[in-house]
């Protein structure tokens, strides 16, 4: 990588909002061992990052333990941290130089047996965005690892009281009919939170260019993670990061791509969820593989991989962030 382009790329991202819109905290809500961690994120350059508070089958019960615990944890200190709710927060936390945090919810499951109400409490304490389907079906609508049942009448209610109370509609993990049908019904932005390119790199998680599309047809945005396993070939490079982004550009412009990384902080905790929810996890490359991550704190790197393809800072503006806090200027109230 030419320490030009580095050069440039630490130039942009000081002077730009720089979005991560995904990262997996430890989901043990009395252990606060790891968020110190984001610090260093923060003084890499990233200014909002959205942290998971459950996914998958866990109840309604262990996300809500979740979110409290971490709201807790940020509230404790206001100096460095802002719970985001709103567009303008994302505002009030960069001119502040704080690192601005809200949670997801991957997947409907919590809501299962008609817990609609609850996505009012979950954008209450900081949600700014829920998954259809986490890999596997549930009463919303097909995951990508399942035989995808298609979007159901209860997912439509639950996507319309999302729009509601302002929550964004996710369909990362979420089979692709039922991803298909999502889109076609939207009225509003939609988007894919960390997902990488089909085309690039054949893997369930990974979407097709009709996807890609559709969801940029919508208004919304494409995020592309950090996995080595969906990247393709083992590799969780930044390089290879770009690829993927400059594959979806190529294909929507460069409005309707950014950054998702999923980064996992706590990597002892993710082989255990692994080795005791293998339905949620089905036996393929991502078990039998060692998972390898593109970090956060890495996001100067990625930047400076498109500067040498050719990027604009104009075009970075939007990819690094500009592009999430479109979204969320449009949903979230």
């Amino acid at each position: 990588m030419h320490e030009e382009s580095l050069a440039m790329a630490r130039d942009i991202i000081a002077s730009s909002l720089v979005w991560d819109n995904h990262a997996c905290m430890p989901l043990r809500p009395d252990d606060h061992s790891f968020l110190p961690q984001l610090r260093a994120v923060r003084e890499s350059g990233v200014d909002v990052i959205s942290l998971n508070a459950g996914f998958g089958p866990q109840s309604a019960k262990e996300h809500l333990a979740m979110l409290d615990g971490f709201a807790t944890w940020l509230a404790e200190r206001p100096d460095d941290y802002l719970l985001i709710r709103s567009a303008a927060d994302v505002d009030t936390a960069r001119s502040s130089r704080r690192l601005g945090v809200f949670f997801d919810v991957e997947g409907m499951v919590p809501l299962d047996g008609g817990r609609i109400d609850l996505i009012e409490t979950f954008r209450s304490k900081g949600v700014g965005w829920m998954l259809v389907a986490y890999n596997r079906n549930n009463d919303a609508g097909g995951g990508c690892a399942d035989d995808d049942s298609g979007l159901t009448a209860y997912g439509r209610d639950v996507i319309a009281e999302m729009k509601r109370v302002g929550m964004i509609v996710c369909c990362s993990h979420t089979g692709h009919r039922t991803a298909m049908q999502v889109m076609e019904a939207a009225d509003g932005p939609v988007i894919f939170s960390h997902s990488n390119a089909l085309a690039l790199w054949e893997h369930y998680r990974n979407i097709p260019d009709a996807l890609i599309k559709a969801c940029a047809e919508t208004g919304g945005v494409t995020g592309v993670n950090g996995l080595s396993n969906f990247l393709g070939n083992n590799d969780a490079s930044p390089a290879r990061v770009a690829e993927h982004i400059d594959h979806m550009v190529q294909l929507v412009g460069p409005k309707h791509v950014g950054i998702g990384l999923d980064y996992v902080f706590d990597r002892k905790e993710l082989e255990d969820f692994l080795a005791s929810m293998a339905e949620t996890f089905p036996d393929d490359a991502t078990l039998r593989e060692p998972i390898d991550f593109v970090s956060p704190t890495q996001i100067t790197q990625i930047a400076a991989q498109l500067i040498g393809r050719g990027y604009s800072s104009e075009d970075l503006q939007d990819i690094l962030g500009g592009n999430w806090l479109r979204v969320a200027a449009a949903v979230w109230h």
